[in-house]
């Protein structure tokens, strides 16, 4: 699902809500969640999930071209746990869809 997707959505389940409020409302949020994880905050939504930041850190790599080894500097990384309610509606549909 794309963020025009998620638009779309929330558009025709709330039609009380124009479509350029609800571009408004889903832009602020990711903006906010965006600020947050930037400046080293961890996310947790109850029953969807957590994100925060990874730090990954320097090592060495290898250019495929050449072969030869390219220092990789360290790096942080967002990253998303789901939680368990999640993890349990995905594992549900997948075992809905296998059958």
């Amino acid at each position: 699902m794309t963020r025009s997707d998620l638009v779309t959505l929330l558009a025709e389940r709330f039609p009380q809500i124009t479509q350029k409020d609800t571009e408004f409302a889903v832009k602020t949020i990711l903006d906010a969640m965006s600020d947050a994880l930037a400046h080293g905050h961890r996310i947790e939504i109850r029953g969807f999930g957590s994100f925060s930041v990874n730090r990954r850190p320097p090592r060495m790599g290898r250019n495929p071209r050449t072969g030869e080894q390219v220092p990789i500097p360290e790096k942080l990384v967002p990253h998303f746990k789901p939680g368990k309610a999640l993890r349990e509606a995905v594992e549900a549909q997948g075992k809905a869809e296998t059958r």
